[in-house]
């Protein structure tokens, strides 16, 4: 039986511990977090998941939320008028092929704590820094690292030529809130892009009280929704939420005429810059920790990409692993197993980088043509759940003419 340790208690490492022992292995999650720290502590996402990451759960039987988690249908996007402030260029919806899914990480992850210990999982509980690593790679054949957090993650090296950016590029914050009015027709993301403000979207979730929305904003540093700061108190942060959107996203503000903060804890402001670093870390001893999700890939949270990655790389490291047999997990496995994930979560990256700056004409005019093509709209919200589709005309002024020029989307 083969000795895994894992640190870290997120989405890749639970769901990976979970998977390992269903195979066999005996396995270790050291997190510095109870499950019942988690459950009553503050929210720590948005994670808003595809129907492709969530297959990755329910082939695992830990998809414990199908009946009681309010179901995203579809994404809509809506491009406010820079020109005329409250008004819209053009907006437009489409459904999702399969419905998405946002369970709070306070509702998921101590539930699948529980689940990983009721099936024989270890679980130790403490700060993780080198020492603890050093001890942790002397007892195990594999150390992996699924922190996406805290200071023990930047002792793997940033890798310049992959991270395009090396300061945050928006300033973030989440509220949770009861009483938002659903979208009409169908549930969704409500994407809202403000030229020369940031973004702001909403989309429905379960949380430990229940049903309720997220609202997720993307302030442009420097700019009007740069402005987190300032906000001391629970009650605080709510009212710049509405603030923000009475001002900037009017036709979202009337659906939050009553709504209200789901809890104390319900609320997060933040920033960082996106990264992507080298996947084996060498402690003093020399033994070699190996790195996942997004201790490794960090993307901004604007395209909603952080817990599919950590899912679909989860996916691919189990079979890494399982296919490994009894050799050793060296240095050479560690960097193709990372490859393997790196080759679908560069076109993530990629795409999301794009979101970031000031989008090209041909972007603009795509956006303005899926209002008038319900094929093409479909094809962009579909995208969301595997970016890979968005090569090449995402990133390609001609291949995107021609797509727009077509009858179908479906001919690139």
């Amino acid at each position: 039986m083969r000795r895994i340790a894992i640190v870290g208690a997120g989405q890749s490492g639970l769901q990976l511990g979970i998977g390992l022992l269903d195979q066999g292995y005996q396995v270790t999650i050291v997190t510095n977090r109870t499950a019942d720290e988690i459950r009553n502590g503050r929210v720590m996402s948005s994670q808003c998941m595809f129907e492709t990451a969530l297959q990755t759960e329910r082939d695992l039987g830990i998809d414990f939320w199908k009946e009681s988690c309010p179901p995203v249908e579809g994404i809509s996007v809506n491009v406010m008028n820079p020109e005329r402030p409250g008004s819209s260029l053009f907006s437009w919806a489409a459904r999702l092929d399969g419905n998405g899914q946002s369970v709070d990480q306070r509702v998921k992850m101590p539930l699948w704590i529980e689940t990983f210990v009721a099936k024989g999982g270890k679980l130790i509980i403490e700060d993780v820094g080198i020492e603890e690593l050093e001890r942790l790679a002397s007892e195990y054949e594999l150390v992996l690292l699924a922190a996406g957090k805290g200071d023990i993650v930047r002792c793997f090296e940033r890798d310049a030529e992959k991270s395009a950016f090396d300061k945050p590029q928006r300033a973030l914050a989440l509220t949770y809130v009861q009483g938002m009015e659903p979208s009409e027709d169908f549930s969704r993301v409500a994407f809202n892009l403000i030229p020369g403000v940031g973004e702001y979207f909403a989309f429905p979730a379960l949380t430990t009280s229940g049903p309720c929305h997220i609202m997720v904003f993307e302030g442009i540093p420097g700019g009007p929704m740069d402005c987190w700061q300032d906000a001391k108190t629970p009650a605080e942060h709510l009212q710049m939420s509405l603030d923000i959107i009475n001002k900037y996203a009017p036709s979202e503000a009337k659906r939050c005429a009553n709504v209200t903060l789901t809890d104390d804890g319900g609320y997060l402001a933040g920033r960082f810059a996106p990264t992507i670093r080298h996947p084996v870390m060498t402690l003093p001893s020399g033994k070699e920790i190996f790195g996942m999700a997004d201790a490794l890939v960090v993307s901004d949270p604007i395209t909603g990409q952080g817990s599919n990655n950590a899912a679909k790389c989860t996916a691919l490291y189990m079979k890494a692993i399982l296919g490994r047999g009894e050799q050793p997990f060296d240095r050479a496995w560690m960097q193709q197993t990372f490859d393997a994930y790196w080759d679908y979560a560069k076109h993530v990256v990629a795409w999301t980088n794009t979101m970031l700056t000031p989008p090209p004409a041909h972007i603009l005019q795509l956006l303005a043509t899926a209002s008038k093509r319900p094929d093409i709209a479909s094809r962009i919200v579909n995208g969301f759940d595997d970016p890979r589709t968005f090569a090449p005309w995402w990133f390609d002024a001609d291949a995107c003419a021609e797509l727009m020029n077509s009858d179908t989307a479906e001919v690139c």
